[in-house]
């Protein structure tokens, strides 16, 4: 018997001053049993910083949401779609293999992948050269330390507010608070 996914509930507050966007978030995670709370979390501030996106690319009129994550690789681990059905942002957290990414920019207007974890430079080193011709990739990293911290916010049941200033972001709980300075690789 499959073991199934733990659910998580967040409510996200976000303060994006860097592009305007302020809003309230309820979202639902479902983390995969392979999935830790540190790539489940990496995945949350992901989509907080592309929150924006939701009013600069849609004037509102979309969904942002979390995909199925590992259980279903075709699937994004977060998008921004149109109510047309249209992937505007695709994000990918970890370190994907090419092919996927490739498949996902021909179905997306931006695929953007945030890598995080000790092994994060190597996979980036094997993979650079394939990326680089996809014009539609965005590659950040997240400090490692950050990561790890991030993974100390994960509750059930979650109060989160998220600021996201000069292309940083603060993710702060009554658990504490972790800053993010993702870098662009791509």
């Amino acid at each position: 018997m499959a073991i199934k996914s733990t659910i998580f509930k967040a409510n996200l507050a976000i303060a994006d001053i860097d592009h305007g966007y302020y809003a309230d978030h309820a979202l639902t995670l479902a983390r995969h049993p392979s999935e830790t709370d540190e790539r489940m979390m990496v995945r949350l501030a992901a989509l907080a910083i592309q929150a924006h996106q939701l009013n600069d690319l849609c004037n509102g009129d979309a969904t942002l949401a979390f995909g199925a994550g590992l259980s279903d690789p075709d699937d994004p681990d977060a998008s921004l779609t149109d109510f047309t059905g249209r992937k505007r942002v695709w994000i990918e957290v970890g370190q994907p293999e090419d092919k996927p990414l490739t498949k996902a920019c021909s179905k997306a207007d931006s695929v953007i992948v945030y890598c995080f974890n000790h092994a994060a430079e190597i996979w980036w080193k094997g993979i650079e050269s394939k990326l680089s011709r996809l014009e539609k990739l965005q590659v950040w990293r997240i400090p490692t330390e950050a990561s790890q911290a991030l993974a100390q916010l994960a509750e059930r049941s979650m109060q989160l507010q998220a600021t996201v200033q000069e292309g940083a972001i603060t993710l702060s709980s009554t658990q504490g608070s972790v800053h993010v300075e993702p870098v662009r690789w791509k």
